[in-house]
């Protein structure tokens, strides 16, 4: 068994006061407004976004919501996708390759 330590009320020396440098627990946590939907995607697509979020240890709906808003933001600006349906978005996974989104 390991000695416990004894306190004393003896000085500590000089003490000087750190500035709290942390961030209150509301700006932790990042919530965006998100709206629930039922989709319908291929089973490949879904395979590989859970072969994807595995490798990078997160999650495969949280990789698919990326994509989608990637492709929203693109296309919030500009034309839509009916106007240019040859335009790509292009996304990068945490391990630096590029997939690429076709509006085909």
């Amino acid at each position: 068994m390991k000695s416990r330590i004894k306190y004393t009320d003896e000085p500590m020396g000089r003490v000087r006061v750190i500035r709290d440098f942390l961030p209150p627990p509301e700006q932790l946590v990042a919530k965006e407004n998100k709206v629930k939907i039922t989709i319908s995607l291929s089973k490949s697509s879904i395979d590989f976004f859970k072969k994807e979020a595995k490798r990078n240890r997160t999650s495969y709906q949280k990789m698919i919501r990326r994509v989608v808003d990637s492709y929203a933001s693109h296309y919030q600006g500009g034309a839509s996708a009916s106007e240019n349906p040859t335009q790509e978005t292009a996304f990068s996974l945490s391990d630096g390759n590029k997939q690429v989104l076709s509006t085909d």
